[in-house]
């Protein structure tokens, strides 16, 4: 088992890894030295255009959309609430969302990268980078891996949660580029600017958590 010193070394460099790896991102988006790149990916992407793939991607991008992040949140915050009895953890859920979300904003503002006009496939409006629905499931799958964790006794069961989180991420992203509404430094961009926040968000959940542990049982022992 890692200590709480451990835990937050961890969650520090995976924080400083990611916003060092947005700051190259954006660098790169500022001076227009990544446009060959993000060509040459959706190229890629989209030479695998068809009917039924255009399906499957419409339906991932709604996954990924605010809506449905809505809707599965109420419904996580119900089952963190009432099934598992978390309350305290309700804070770093509702905070993890809300604050990847508001953090979006900023960055779109802060940026205002025009969307891709190659080949879209639906229509949208609003600023590319970062991408608000990387953000979004990158965000959301992680806070539920953190949260369920402990929760799966098996290491079989985590393994499968963990990969379900990465497909779900991975595909969330590539939706966007598929549909032609993102480059994919959009979505590498959202990734890392998801990563700092939800990993900070984490650390000082983690953090608060081992003091407000150790000051129950420093009261439960002077009771004794």
């Amino acid at each position: 088992m890692m200590n709480l010193k451990s835990y937050l070394m961890i969650a520090f460099t995976i924080s400083v890894v990611s916003i060092i790896g947005f700051s190259l991102i954006s660098l790169l988006i500022s001076d227009q030295k990544i446009i060959q790149f993000d060509r040459a990916i959706i190229n890629s992407v989209q030479g695998l255009e068809s009917t039924f793939l255009t399906k499957v991607m419409k339906f991932f991008t709604f996954i990924g959309s605010a809506p449905f992040v809505i809707m599965l949140s109420l419904l996580l915050l119900f089952f963190l609430y009432k099934v598992l009895h978390h309350r305290f953890e309700l804070i770093l859920f509702v905070a993890a969302i809300a604050g990847s979300a508001i953090l979006n904003g900023i960055l779109k503002h802060l940026f205002q990268r025009v969307r891709p006009d190659f080949h879209r496939l639906i229509n949208i409006e609003g600023y590319s980078f970062p991408s608000g629905h990387a953000m979004n499931a990158f965000t959301v799958y992680n806070i539920i891996s953190f949260l369920l964790w402990r929760h799966i006794p098996s290491k079989l069961g985590r393994v499968m949660l963990i990969l379900f989180s990465i497909v779900m991420i991975l595909t969330i992203g590539v939706s966007r580029i598929y549909l032609g509404v993102h480059y994919p430094s959009d979505i590498v961009g959202g990734y890392f600017a998801s990563g700092f926040w939800v990993t900070t968000a984490i650390m000082f959940f983690q953090y608060y958590q081992e003091k407000r542990y150790n000051k129950v049982k420093q009261r439960e022992k002077r009771m004794a």
